[in-house]
């Protein structure tokens, strides 16, 4: 099973990391903790499990894959017109689904060699 899967979308990517209790999964974030900080400043739109999408300019993000958003509007305000008044949040990794970023903000071969590196190891163990 993969770990995680890039998918490019009407010009954006998609990231989903799927957790396990693998050992990899350490491994995994790390990964994707490092590709994130170097994101800081940019414009990203996270979605969450419970279907919401908050756009926003990433602030920060730590190594349980927590991110502070900033500068923040709903995709969606009809639905959820409470987070009109919201300028910032902070958003728990666990409840993130997909963080959606400009294809042209990162290297797509780059994280595809991971992945491919990532699962031929899985593979080994």
């Amino acid at each position: 099973m993969n770990y995680e899967e890039t998918l490019l979308k009407y010009k954006l990517i998609k990231i989903k990391v799927v957790p396990s209790r693998d050992s990899l999964t350490s491994e995994i974030y790390q990964l994707f903790y490092s590709f994130f900080k170097s994101l800081v400043g940019k414009e990203v739109v996270v979605e969450l499990k419970n279907d919401l999408s908050i756009c926003g300019t990433l602030h920060s993000v730590d190594q349980f894959l927590n991110i502070k958003l900033t500068d923040i509007s709903v995709t969606d305000p009809e639905k959820y017109p409470h987070m009109l008044s919201v300028k910032t949040c902070f958003i728990r990794g666990s409840v993130v689904r997909y963080v959606q970023l400009p294809a042209d903000e990162c290297d797509t071969q780059l994280l595809q060699d991971a992945t491919r590196k990532e699962a031929a190891q899985n593979k080994q163990r």
